[in-house]
């Protein structure tokens, strides 16, 4: 755990990871808001109900390679108002919806008129059989960052609650471990990193219920070889980017280095890859189908432009997909699937 001493003794300034846990979970925090995420940015989720469909289909592959138990849950992770975990319960087959622990988790007060048979919970439950899927998750848990002074060596960056920033004392312990393993600085003036560590934890903490199924993370993200020069922090206000102030005005969200909360057995892929496997292709339906059923066709045209939002270049599709099995194969989730796994390297090998 990093030792904030020093943060603390400068009065008014802290890391970027205390400013942000207090701006966006605090009492007034930002998640606290009853507009909700939907309120500010868009997600996969609110871009189209093909995403929980897919979610769903993959909820049913993960079922068949369980062997169809009696009990099979869905855990939402940071479920904001509940959008997934409802459009996932929708979209089940009644067979397998009947079957079906459907767990919200959240922070924030359970939203009005959610579906009852939706759990509302602060944490994660014990003893999870299923799939747990973190949409938009770890971009949300906050991270300290830090940037290279004149000499070359990194510093932690240091913010007041109206965003202004200095440079405080250089980064050591298991976060300049991090540094070294998953996001080497160079000497150079400015450069900076976010110190992925609390997430890699947040992982596998989320990850520690569940006893056999998938888990699966979300997310914008890099890997060891598309790692910024600068860093990814940024904020969302009212559905359009803004400077990031920690006052709990806006959410803060920075990119997340997928490959390092990998846990063995974990696989990152694109999520265009993912959802093209699990059904989402974004194909335009025959021409034909606007003369002889002109309803139908609008409505597939209109899918297969919510499909092309979710799988772009450049946008949704870019998104990373970690998967991480538990006491089950990737292949026997679905050989398809399994086949686009890009292996990342072990912590244990490290």
């Amino acid at each position: 755990m990093t030792d904030d001493t020093p943060d603390r003794a400068t009065g008014d300034w802290s890391g970027w990871r205390a400013a942000a846990e207090a701006a966006l979970y605090g009492p007034d925090g930002f998640y606290r808001r009853p507009e909700g995420p939907a309120g500010h940015f868009r997600t996969s989720v609110h871009a189209s109900p093909l995403f929980a469909e897919a979610v769903a289909r993959l909820l049913c592959r993960v079922d068949g390679a369980l062997g169809r138990p009696a009990r099979l849950d869905f855990v939402d992770m940071a479920a904001g108002r509940g959008e997934l975990a409802a459009g996932v319960l929708a979209a089940l087959p009644d067979d397998v919806a009947a079957r079906t622990r459907v767990c919200a988790v959240e922070l924030a007060a359970r939203p009005p008129g959610l579906d009852h048979r939706i759990e509302w919970l602060p944490a994660s439950p014990e003893g999870v059989t299923g799939l747990l899927f973190a949409n938009e998750w770890l971009d949300n848990v906050p991270v300290d960052i830090a940037e290279t002074d004149s000499s070359g060596v990194p510093r932690r960056v240091l913010v007041r609650r109206d965003g202004r920033e200095r440079l405080g004392e250089p980064v050591g312990g298991a976060e300049a471990e991090w540094l070294s393993r998953w996001w080497p600085l160079p000497a150079e003036e400015g450069l900076r990193a976010e110190i992925g560590l609390p997430r890699d934890q947040a992982w596998a903490s989320a990850v520690a219920p569940v006893e056999r199924g998938l888990a699966v993370a979300a997310d914008y993200a890099h890997t060891a070889s598309t790692r910024p020069l600068f860093g990814t922090l940024t904020a969302f206000r009212e559905g359009r980017e803004t400077a990031p102030v920690p006052d709990g005005s806006c959410d803060l969200t920075a990119h997340v280095a997928l490959d390092a909360c990998a846990l063995p057995g974990g696989r990152v892929l694109p999520q265009r890859d993912a959802l093209r496997a699990l059904g989402i292709t974004g194909a335009r339906p025959a021409l034909a189908l606007a003369s002889t059923h002109p309803a139908q066709y609008v409505r597939a045209l209109a899918r297969a432009g919510e499909a092309a939002e979710l799988t772009a270049a450049g946008g949704l599709g870019d998104f990373g997909w970690l998967l991480q099995p538990v006491g089950v194969s990737a292949e026997a989730v679905d050989a398809p699937l399994a086949g686009l796994l890009v292996d990342v390297p072990d912590h244990e090998e490290q």
